[in-house]
């Protein structure tokens, strides 16, 4: 009626209504695929949809339904534990879509891939405990299994490795359809880069050409340390604040009244089949492996001598290993190895690296041996800061100009008086040998 009211004030024919409807068509299935996708960020009283690549809409409707991921550069710069820069580390989150509470994280210098995102599942999945260092008030309560697990569509998500892990654990794991569907793991970024980052030394800044000069100068926070201000942001701060859909409930008490079941304790095998780094080694005589420069030895796998095995490891706390072996398509559990000496220990991957280019660089033997004691010499003292860095540096090169000045000498005047001394032409020293009884004799020792 409106189309035929309209060409009679212009003075033409008016359209059938079939031409009309094919005219508008286009636009009316997109109002209806608009209306279809609900925006992330969205309020209210229904339930949250996210729509997948394949056309899929996912509805989310109880904690550990749909769990997000993505990953981010933290924007500070950090040193290792001599206080050399090294550069932004890498985060990983994994987050529940119903609650918004973050349940998992990675954090580490390794770029995305589909083993970063296996270590932050495995964060997730598992209970988590820390020590007294970490001075939390709270509880990181959160664990269990996602049934859907929903992510961007880099290729770290689209391996077969990730895939794998979903099929052996017993969840699917979903592209988004647009980036406007990452909302939800996207919006804690910045908060911890407002609220968190910002205040640290070595805060980098978002964007390059903005980036504070004294970042580098100020940068003193080892992987270890930005990791313990993370945790507690995350467990005592972000997780404990109040849901803005809801009001009266933070994040975390509206993941734990969202819970359909307690969640199932996963045996550790299975995430260590599916979710921890890997390498392959071969077993020595005795029973001993050799990994990163550290000797293992693991009980029972004296037998297995001249064997290559799989090692499965935590890059967070490398003095144990897990042993397997391969037969067929499957691998057999078959100990536990630890780094001699070490047990009692824990030491990253990274820390071990550091520790032994210090070892090497001081000419010593690396040995477990060596490794612990430069690991305990360097806990016993912070690390310095820049100023002093470079006062140590012109100091030791200081003495070896001093000392290849006074090797180059050939005589030099002694102290107490004009005579010239010549140097020893013998490398070897003369060295004089004192008979006990005779001192005994003479001096009463």
């Amino acid at each position: 009626m409106r189309t035929k009211a309209k060409a009679k004030e212009l003075g033409v024919k008016a359209l059938s209504h079939m031409t009309v409807y094919r005219v508008l068509k286009p636009l009316i299935d997109k109002k209806k695929q608009t209306k279809s996708i609900r925006s992330p960020g969205w309020r209210g009283g229904t339930q949250l949809s996210v729509k997948t690549r394949l056309g899929q809409d996912l509805s989310v409707e109880y904690s550990n339904h749909v769990w997000q991921c993505d990953h981010t550069r933290a924007d500070v710069l950090l040193v290792d534990k001599y206080g050399e820069l090294l550069s932004r580390p890498w985060l990983t989150t994994v987050i529940d879509s119903y609650s918004r509470c973050i349940v998992g994280i990675n954090l580490g210098f390794d770029a995305p891939s589909s083993q970063v995102v296996a270590l932050a599942l495995r964060h997730a999945i598992l209970p988590k405990h820390y020590s007294s260092g970490y001075e939390l008030h709270e509880e990181w309560g959160t664990y269990g299994l996602p049934q859907h697990f929903y992510t961007d569509g880099g290729k770290d998500f689209r391996s077969n490795h990730l895939n794998q892990i979903g099929v052996q654990l017993g969840f699917v794991c979903h592209l988004r359809d647009r980036p406007s569907e990452g909302g939800i793991v996207e919006r804690p970024f910045k908060t911890f880069n407002t609220e968190l980052f910002s205040t640290l030394p070595g805060y980098t800044g978002s964007n390059v050409q903005e980036r504070p000069e004294e970042a580098e100068k100020e940068a003193c926070l080892t992987l270890r340390d930005l990791e313990r201000h993370l945790v507690r942001y995350i467990v005592d701060n972000y997780n404990q604040r109040l849901d803005a859909r809801m009001g009266d409930q933070t994040r975390f008490q509206r993941w734990e009244s969202g819970l359909i079941a307690a969640p199932d304790a996963m045996a550790l095998r299975d995430l260590d089949i599916c979710l921890m780094k890997q390498a392959r080694r071969r077993i020595q005589r005795g029973g001993y492996i050799q990994f990163e420069n550290l000797m293992y030895r693991g009980e029972y796998l004296a037998g297995y001598a001249g064997e290559t095995v799989i090692l499965r490891y935590e890059p967070r706390d490398i003095t144990e290993v897990l042993v397997y072996s391969q037969e067929g398509n499957k691998e057999v559990f078959l100990a536990r190895a630890f780094a001699q000496d070490l047990e009692t220990e824990s030491i990253s991957l990274d820390e071990a690296k550091a520790s032994i280019r210090q070892v090497k660089l001081a000419g010593k033997t690396i040995s477990n041996h060596s490794i612990l004691a430069e690991v305990r010499d360097r806990d016993l003292f912070s690390p310095p800061d820049k100023k002093t860095r470079k006062a140590r540096q012109k100091q030791e090169q200081a003495e070896l100009s001093a000392q290849k000045k006074f090797s180059d000498t050939k005589t030099f005047d002694e102290i107490d008086g004009d005579e010239e001394i010549a140097p020893i032409e013998s490398e070897t020293l003369q060295v004089e040998v004192l008979d006990y009884e005779d001192l005994l004799d003479d001096y009463g020792f």
